[in-house]
């Protein structure tokens, strides 16, 4: 068991280290996109399914209340949390449209979106980025593997791309959404 456990921490902080390496300078411009957006009275969507799901929830409450320092709360919405919205449209349309119909309400030109797909190949997700595109919403995508057919379609590729299995490319995503939160934090509110 104690192998087991070893194994596993040594691979999520390979597949970590790894991802700083091939990311370092993508993400520090996601950052900055998220930064500019806010400052110019905008705000960040996040949507993805199932872990990636609670990862968008997770991190627009970190904006919505605070991540570390007290400070005025900021404009961030999780698409994954409206249960009426989400299963009107999947009666309605298509599950594949969840998120495309709100980004199309919610969404305006300067938003930033951060579209989660562990594989990179969810249909609702990539149709949100095309959604998204139409908006001139700048799109970050947070993926793993070889990033799926993700790849191409978003302004800011964030792709871990040593992770083989879900839980470590989740591990991976969950300290990316922190360490953005608090860089923007660090940005918007320096001194504080």
């Amino acid at each position: 068991m104690k192998e087991t456990i070893v194994k596993a921490f040594d691979e999520s902080i390979r597949v970590k280290q790894a991802f700083l390496r091939d990311n370092l300078e993508a993400l520090t411009q996601a950052i900055e996109a998220i930064v500019a957006a806010f400052k110019s009275g905008n705000k960040l969507l996040l949507f993805g399914n199932g872990g990636s799901a609670a990862d968008a929830q997770h991190i627009a409450a970190e904006f919505t209340n605070r991540f570390l320092i007290e400070r005025p709360p900021l404009p961030a919405i999780a698409l994954t949390t409206d249960s009426s919205a989400l299963t009107a449209i999947a009666n309605d349309y298509d599950y594949a449209q969840v998120f495309a119909k709100q980004v199309q309400a919610l969404g305006k030109a300067g938003d930033v979106a951060l579209a989660i797909s562990t594989s990179g190949n969810s249909p609702n997700v990539l149709l949100a980025i095309e959604a998204c595109k139409k908006l001139a919403i700048t799109t970050v995508g947070l993926t793993g593997g070889s990033g799926g057919k993700m790849v191409g379609k978003v302004d800011y590729m964030l792709r871990v791309s040593e992770g083989k299995n879900s839980p470590r490319i989740q591990e991976t995503h969950i300290l990316v959404g922190h360490v953005i939160c608090d860089i923007v934090d660090q940005k918007l509110f320096p001194g504080i």
